[in-house]
């Protein structure tokens, strides 16, 4: 039961680091490049800094949850 949650959870950061990474813009626009900056956030570094901390958040759950699924450390619980 833990295995498929933790599988579930491993899919999904897989998913949310493909689109956060893709929000990232290599000229540092952000979200400001695609139009919604204005809304969601007060400044242009605010929401790099958002992405950023999300974007790392995500990768480290995903690498966590790789090692953990793949060494088989969940099936015993």
């Amino acid at each position: 039961m833990i295995e498929k949650i933790a599988m579930g959870l491993w899919a999904f950061s897989a998913v949310g680091l493909i689109v956060l990474v893709l929000l990232h813009s290599p000229k540092g626009d952000g979200l400001g490049g695609i139009g919604g900056q204005a809304q969601l956030f007060t400044s242009t570094r605010s929401a790099e800094t958002t992405l950023n901390r999300a974007t790392w958040t995500l990768t480290v759950l995903f690498m966590a949850l790789t090692v953990a699924l793949s060494a088989g450390w969940l099936r015993s619980l």
